[in-house]
Formats: C-alpha cells, structure tokens, sequence
C-alpha cells in the first residue's frame, strides 16, 4: 500500500482509497480528491509538508497528515 505521501515529485498516481472519517474525509473529497482521480504530484517541500499536487486542472497543497490517509498507486 502506497499513500500520496510516498510518492516522488514528477509522477502521477491514481487515488485507490481515501482513509480517515467524517470530517477529514469529508473534507479531502471537498477538494476533489476522490477515488479513481488521476493525481500529480508537483513537489514536496524539503520536511514533507506540504505536498503539491495537480487534481482535476488545479493545483492543491496538502498537508502530509491529509497525504498518509489517501492511498494510490501508479499508472
């Protein structure tokens, strides 16, 4: 199992399973990150927080606790 955490700038994954509950769920698929989603992640800052990522023609910031609950794997 892999996590949007994991992976290295430059690739682009597919969001198999979003973890957590109620809000922080809630609140991931708010931003558009829903299962099947294709995802690239722009870059990661030097501590691991936060991690850009490019959903659905946008670019988004997520924190690195939000990146660990958000399985995916590689296309």
């Amino acid at each position: 199992m892999q996590t949007l955490k994991d992976i290295k700038p430059g690739t682009t994954v597919r969001v198999t399973k979003i973890g957590g509950s109620g809000p922080v769920k809630r609140r991931i698929m708010e931003m558009g990150i829903t299962k099947g989603v294709t995802v690239y992640v722009r870059k990661v800052a030097p501590l691991g927080d936060p991690v850009e990522v490019t959903v659905r023609d946008y670019e988004l910031s997520l924190r690195k606790a939000d990146a660990e609950l958000i399985e995916v794997e590689l296309i």
